[in-house]
């Protein structure tokens, strides 16, 4: 018998969690006693992993971004389209969460008492500008102070690249540790479904059945704005920018956007999202390159959602978020876009991170957890469609100026 992947078993979890959460509507404390303090240890587990995740995938990220730097023009281009519209996704993300939290029915999360004892407070843009910065190297990593973590990242990525040769033994450490974390994080992961089952019970046990309903309400809105994001976004710049029709490059990208949604990888649909650009005049070194680098980097949808999340789990929480934490949440859902790991689970860690990030519950991850699959299938379609659009934006501005 074929064993369930480790997204299909969470997704049972979560059905399991729901069933088992309607027939134990009586035994809250037996649930909260024995259920309950075994999702924790997931919890744990996953909040000891994050730091050290985001500070060598990012370090990691940037050494090899090597490569990225020596082909020029085409690259720096793409580089900027990607992070444009991954801007414009985070702030869409926001923005519609927002609009929709006195609408959308919501999950009732306990908060627990290391988080009601953090105190949150309003502060000028300057003050999270300075407040980005450490000043200490060590308080950020125990704390788990995401924004400075990320920053301390950068600045340790970018000194290795700099160094050149006389960096290269903490160069191929670094390397060496994020492989290793990445491993850890396997194990980890491989413990979710447990974790979730035993996080969501107490959930629904909490909440009744209307805990679907939430559900539904999160994929949807989820959904809507990556449909909102495609249309509105990619449409215009291949209009304006890749002298194409919006209809035509959709019609065209049909191929690839199924086989995406069915195979939830950008990368097993790289050949068929090539072919797909080549039949929109896209040159193949072009689209190559592009399409190669897009799978990798390009990640709007994760943006999306990770904001759709954020909101929707604050607001579950009764976390009426300030502009310090919106600011928190875009910046971190904008790294994090661009450096999800390619392992089953990477993508909830770093959902893990954001939520740190703006002082959200970690422990909500579990809870989104049992959809991010079905979510995951309409991300994977947003990012194949952001590629190819850039593709296409990148061979009409460059035309020949890029040799074959």
């Amino acid at each position: 018998m074929k064993k369930l992947s480790l997204t299909s078993q969470i997704a049972l979890a979560l059905v399991l969690a729901v069933v088992a959460g309607i027939l134990l509507q009586g035994y809250a404390d037996f649930v909260n006693e024995y259920i309950k303090p075994l999702g924790n240890i997931f919890l744990n587990l996953l909040k000891f992993i994050v730091v050290p995740l985001v500070l060598f995938s990012i370090m990691a990220g940037i050494l090899s971004m090597n490569d990225v730097s020596k082909v020029g023009r085409l690259g720096l281009r793409a580089l900027l389209y990607f992070m444009f519209t991954t801007v414009i996704a985070v702030a869409l993300g926001l923005v519609a969460s927002t609009l929709g939290k006195g609408v959308l029915p919501l999950i009732h999360v306990e908060r627990g008492g290391s988080t009601d004892a953090v105190e949150i407070l309003d502060i000028t843009v300057m003050d999270q500008i300075v407040n980005m910065f450490p000043d200490n190297i060590m308080l950020p990593l125990t704390n788990m102070t995401m924004i400075q973590v990320i920053v301390i990242a950068v600045f340790f990525g970018v000194a290795m690249v700099h160094v050149g040769e006389a960096g290269e033994p903490v160069r191929k450490l670094t390397l060496s540790i994020n492989v290793v974390v990445s491993k850890v994080l396997s194990y980890i992961m491989a413990l979710a479904p447990y974790g979730v089952f035993c996080m969501l019970t107490p959930v629904v046990v909490s909440n009744g059945p209307s805990v679907l309903g939430s559900y539904a309400a999160l994929v949807a809105l989820g959904y809507f704005c990556f449909v909102l994001h495609a249309v509105c976004v990619y449409g215009s710049l291949v209009y304006l920018l890749g002298n194409t029709s919006p209809i035509r490059f959709f019609k065209e990208l049909q191929p690839a956007m199924l086989f995406a949604f069915s195979s939830d990888s950008s990368v097993a649909t790289l050949p068929y999202t090539m072919e797909c650009t080549e039949k929109l005049g896209v040159r193949k070194d072009i689209g190559n390159f592009v399409l190669s680098l897009g799978a990798t980097i390009n990640m709007d949808g994760v943006a999306i959602y990770l904001g759709v999340a954020s909101v929707f789990m604050a607001a579950c929480c009764g976390i009426d978020l300030t502009l310090h934490q919106y600011f928190a949440i875009a910046f971190a859902s904008t790294v994090a876009s661009i450096g999800t790991p390619g392992i089953p689970g990477g993508s909830l860690a770093l959902m893990a991170m954001v939520f740190a990030s703006a002082q959200i519950p970690v422990e909500c991850v579990a809870i989104v957890a049992g959809v991010d699959r079905i979510v995951d299938m309409g991300r994977t379609v947003m990012s194949i469609t952001g590629d190819a659009s850039c593709a296409v934006v990148m061979q009409n501005r460059l035309k020949d100026k890029v040799g074959a």
